[in-house]
């Protein structure tokens, strides 16, 4: 499939709700004010934004939305930092669609068609699929969205590289990147960690992770993410989450993450987030640090 065939077009026929707009007017208002005041330490923005001094100068500010359609965001972070979980509950928050470009190559994994063996392969060896495949496999998903009337998304595990990075900023007009952080060692306890239910499909984590701060560093604790009893005797684990794999994964990743955190620095749109624990730690913090609010998360909390 040809790489024009990528094409992001904002449905037209869906309003945007107010917070919304009140979130992409506060993120484009905090961009601004941390590239005039690159150089005060001490700047008021309300978004620690890591940005690159030498590159500081010459970011501009996120340009505003139109009305017309809704966020079009992208999550980046290393395999196993929780991209999928934090999308997939803005997705919800904000109405708009979770797109994983994990998730499409699993789906193709477990079908029968001609790009099943060849998956199989690069993924159990902890490779990266190739921007040919991701690209074509994300086409087809976008194609289909908006065929259904989708506007907006949250993109997450895409882009990878600085040349599938370039190929979106050519079709898509991209609001916000998130760059989630976490320690390798709480890392490699994750993906370690993680189990599938092979009846529902759901996705739970045995992994008890408690860091204790030395030399200053904070420590971190994450409570495992039990499966409810019906689950628990059928649980599996992915083909691809063995030690030897995971750790092939993160440093590929950590190689190739560098030159696409600073394309999307460079043009004044990546927030860098650190995790500072499990989802009851992080979670708030990483809707205080998009100006939202989770209502329903509020009212079970109070109940």
């Amino acid at each position: 499939m040809a790489l024009s065939n990528l094409v992001l077009r904002a449905a037209t026929d869906m309003t945007k709700p107010k917070k919304l707009q009140h979130t992409l007017s506060y993120i484009s208002q905090t961009f601004s004010s941390s590239t005039d005041n690159n150089n005060n330490k001490n700047n008021n923005s309300k978004i620690d934004l890591k940005v690159g001094a030498s590159v500081a100068k010459s970011l501009p500010a996120l340009r505003h939305r139109s009305e017309d359609r809704n966020v079009q965001w992208v999550f980046l972070g290393c395999p196993g930092v929780g991209k999928g979980t934090y999308a997939s509950r803005l997705s919800s928050l904000l109405g708009v669609p979770h797109i994983a470009t994990g998730d499409l190559v699993r789906h193709h994994l477990n079908s029968s068609g001609p790009l099943a063996s060849q998956l199989a392969q690069i993924v159990n060896q902890g490779k990266l699929v190739s921007d040919e495949i991701i690209i074509d496999l994300l086409s087809k998903r976008l194609e289909a969205g908006e065929a259904k009337g989708e506007s907006g998304f949250i993109l997450d595990g895409f882009p990878r590289t600085v040349r599938q990075a370039e190929i979106l900023e050519g079709v898509a007009d991209i609001d916000l990147v998130v760059n989630l952080k976490l320690q390798e060692e709480a890392l490699l306890a994750k993906c370690l960690g993680r189990r599938i239910c092979s009846e529902c499909g759901g996705n739970y984590n045995v992994a008890c992770i408690d860091i204790k701060g030395e030399n200053g560093s904070p420590g971190m604790y994450m409570a495992p993410l039990l499966p409810p009893p019906h689950c628990a005797s059928k649980l599996i684990t992915r083909s691809d989450d063995t030690e030897e794999v995971v750790k092939e994964r993160l440093r590929i990743y950590n190689e190739m993450s560098q030159p696409v955190e600073e394309f999307y620095r460079r043009r004044g749109k990546l927030l860098e987030f650190d995790l500072p624990g499990g989802i009851p730690e992080s979670w708030p913090k990483l809707l205080r640090a998009l100006n939202l609010e989770d209502h329903d998360n509020k009212q079970s909390a109070a109940a």
